[in-house]
């Protein structure tokens, strides 16, 4: 054989390759709970179908032009396929100096997202792995000036074309910590996950106290409290599961139809249950899952971000067997009226429906944009207006359906200015620009305060404005288009999805507008 001794040499650098940090790395790995990053991608992809590029790449030590050592980049990339559709992927590498980011020979995960951007293809990062280290400029000799411009103008680009996901398997902090955000969705793993711009040790440098990781990152900061991160899992088996279940609803790319499977649900179904589901009582709450589940393909419903903004409800579900943004809001918190949170979270879901031409279906129970001091500290009005405009920028496909109440400003947001769009209510449905109560009080305030009985007039009013609130009122001024009995809400949503592929075909590609914003 010709080129038998290169050959050997190649199968001694792969095998180099593979040891990662060596034994002790990987044995400090799986004593903290976790999986190396080679685990990882073949828990991941599919058997098999992993095909590692830049696998050399590494910082070779010689003597008299021989090769005593690699140690090799402390990221892994490559193309593979999850569920048969092939996918761009890296994986940080914490046995290899704590996968520092800094480490990364060639910028492999640059190269990695060019790739993707390239070839369509959506794009994974399996993120276990420090920020920068001071380590660097002792060996380098120089300090460096902070620019990743050109490195984040791919990932913007990214994140308009194909699906773009962040797994958090570690403790991660600086660049890539801000990876995980530069994304569509993003999980981390409950024990073994953190996530920060700098680490305890910079606390204590910048601020003067100690905190631990898991005070200053886990997921009771970023899952539940900031929603820097999607959702939580229990395992990193769990975590990949998550992925792949969100990658089956969306297509590889923007010019792609979003994935059908075989339903096995009758699109004529008829749920008795949805004529009680809605107490008449106005104070009552309900369940808003099983609302969901009587209407939508049984088990398709896939939540995104269920720990944070609770009152709004966004999930990903099948009808008919195609793929669909939803939305509920959630009377068992704040009532189910919008919160700083809860636009935040829609706000980056109706985009990221709009992104790969997901039809929305939003069933529409919105008392208004949460009032009072500790909603105005956070900004409430702001957030109300940002709202506002990122539902009229959608192009998507869209149905309400108005299942209780629409008020107010918030209110307003069950629908856009034109696009191919429907609503119907059932009869337990009601609106307006401001709630009958509280709302007679200030219209009539010199009424009521110069009655006999104050509070006698207010009641007396108030059962007035209680009869012109029938939806029967507005449908006969046609300012609600049907009302419809409950039970007929799937068949009318599966119809409606059906007529909406006709539409989507017209709009692949990258969206119009201002795109998708982490």
């Amino acid at each position: 054989m010709v080129w038998k001794p290169e050959l050997d040499e190649l199968k001694h650098r792969e095998a180099l390759a593979e040891q990662m940090g060596g034994r002790e790395g990987i044995e400090k790995q799986h004593a903290r709970g976790k999986l190396t990053v080679r685990e990882r991608i073949d828990k991941l992809t599919d058997p098999g179908s992993f095909q590692e590029i830049g696998k050399l790449a590494g910082v070779a030590t010689y003597e008299d032009d021989q090769l005593i050592s690699v140690r090799p980049a402390p990221i892994i990339t490559g193309i593979g396929t999850i569920d048969g559709r092939k996918v761009a992927l890296s994986g940080g590498d914490f046995t290899i100096r704590g996968g520092a980011a800094d480490a990364n020979i060639g910028n492999k995960s640059s190269y990695m997202l060019r790739l993707a951007e390239q070839w369509h293809l959506p794009y994974i990062t399996l993120l276990d792995a420090t920020g920068g280290s001071v380590r660097t400029f002792e060996h380098i000799g120089r300090t460096y000036i902070p620019d990743t411009n050109d490195y984040c103008a791919v990932n913007g680009r990214l994140l308009n074309i194909v699906p773009v996901v962040a797994a958090v398997l570690g403790s991660v902090a600086g660049l890539p910590a801000v990876q995980a955000c530069i994304s569509h969705f993003n999980v981390m793993v409950k024990g073994i996950s953190q996530i920060f711009p700098g680490g305890p040790p910079v606390v204590k440098a910048a601020l003067g106290y100690d905190i631990t990781k898991e005070e200053l990152g886990d997921e009771r900061t970023q899952v539940i409290e900031s929603g820097v991160v999607d959702n939580l899992a229990e395992s990193e088996e769990e975590a990949f599961a998550m992925i792949k279940r969100f990658l089956s609803y969306l297509p590889s790319n923007v010019w792609e139809m979003p994935p059908r499977i075989e339903p096995q649900d009758d699109p004529g179904r008829r749920e008795e249950k949805l004529l009680t589901v809605i107490p008449r009582k106005s104070t009552r709450g309900y369940n808003p899952h099983q609302i969901l589940k009587y209407i939508l393909d049984q088990d398709s419903l896939f939540e995104i971000a269920p720990l944070y903004g609770r009152s709004r409800i966004t999930a990903f579900a099948r009808v008919n067997g195609y793929p669909v943004g939803v939305m509920i809001n959630n009377p068992s918190y704040l009532g189910g009226s919008m919160d700083v949170a809860a636009g935040n979270k829609v706000i980056r879901f109706l985009q990221l429906c709009n992104t790969f031409h997901l039809p929305m279906v939003y069933f529409a129970d919105e008392p208004g944009f949460m009032v009072g001091l500790e909603a105005q500290k956070q900004g409430i009005v702001r957030a109300g207006a940002k709202m506002v405009l990122a539902t009229c920028a959608t192009t998507m496909p869209w149905i309400t359906f108005i299942i209780r109440q629409l008020y107010g400003v918030a209110g307003q947001n069950h629908k856009r200015p034109g696009g191919m769009y429907k609503r119907v209510a059932w009869p337990s449905g009601n609106w307006g620009s401001m709630h009958i109560a509280g709302g007679a009080a200030a219209a009539y305030r010199r009424e009521i305060e110069s009655a006999p009985d104050p509070e006698a007039k207010l009641k007396e009013i108030e059962k007035r404005l209680d009869a012109v609130a029938s939806p029967f009122r507005s449908a006969e001024a046609f300012d609600i288009e049907e009302i419809i009995d409950p039970r007929d809400t799937r068949p009318i949503l599966c119809d409606f999805i059906e007529m909406a592929q006709a539409m989507i075909k017209t709009q692949l590609g990258p969206t119009t507008g201002p795109g998708y914003w982490p």
